[in-house]
């Protein structure tokens, strides 16, 4: 009955204070930021003056690295979030979920609590990767509004497969469970996109998975808020659209499932 009770300013602290705990780790190991950086920076260095040389891939009018650049940040935001129910199983493990799941907070607000906390690390990944482009020479938009709206579908992009992580791990329960279906799941998320290369390259069958992969939308996006003369494939307002309801269908699953990692 107390939770009834709660106002929504109680819910959306509760949901912040969560994320701010999330922050709070980060805090406490910055030397995170400077080695997730690594594998962007061997991506845009190696690969993309590699593939840039090669003219191998048809990329709209662009260098292939400016077309790889907003690919790479939708990379990175899918491997920080996909390994984020790894810190549930752990919480668990330490009886901190405990804590939370007898607090008056409903699920669903420590669920998107998560989530915010996930978001924050994708936007400092954003900040590091957005500088390597520069440093690159990647042709990047600098209007505030191109900047806020980057920021805002990293945010929710990175919501979405932190969301999607803890399902799994509510559903696997074991560490050495979920590593290996996260890993399993990394990098079919990010082939089976148009991260890399674009859609129209792939065969029909892969075509249709890729549509129904949010990361496509998600790099869809980011392309057209990062890269100078470039326009939104399959429309800001679709993505905005794909990326919202998945995230509000998995932070309802996700709230329904929380309960079960503790069984």
């Amino acid at each position: 009955m107390g939770r009834s009770r709660l106002s929504l300013r109680d819910y959306l602290g509760q949901t912040l204070a969560v994320a701010e705990a999330e922050v709070r780790k980060l805090r406490h190991d910055p030397i995170e930021l400077l080695t997730r950086a690594i594998q962007p920076l061997l991506w845009l260095l190696i690969f993309g003056q590699v593939m840039n040389r090669l003219h191998a891939i048809p990329t709209g009018g662009v260098s292939y690295e400016d077309f790889l650049a907003p690919g790479i940040l939708a990379q990175s935001v899918v491997f920080i979030a996909i390994f984020y129910g790894l810190s549930a199983i752990w919480e668990r493990d330490s009886g901190v979920l405990a804590k939370y799941l007898v607090s008056p907070a409903p699920r669903w607000a420590l669920v998107v609590g998560k989530a915010l906390g996930s978001g924050v690390r994708s936007l400092s990944q954003a900040v590091v990767i957005f500088v390597l482009a520069v440093l690159l020479g990647v042709h990047l938009r600098f209007e505030p509004a191109a900047i806020i709206g980057l920021l805002v579908f990293t945010l929710l992009g990175s919501a979405v497969f932190a969301t999607f992580s803890l399902v799994i791990a509510c559903l696997v329960k074991t560490r050495e469970r979920f590593m290996g279906v996260g890993q399993l799941l990394t990098m079919p998320l990010f082939f089976a996109s148009n991260a890399i290369y674009p859609v129209a390259l792939m065969p029909s069958w892969l075509a249709a998975i890729a549509r129904l992969n949010p990361l496509t939308y998600l790099v869809d996006a980011l392309r057209a808020l990062m890269l100078v003369g470039w326009q939104s494939t399959l429309g800001l307002g679709t993505d905005l659209a794909v990326l919202s309801i998945v995230l509000a269908v998995l932070v309802a699953v996700a709230a329904r499932l929380y309960p079960i990692i503790l069984g």
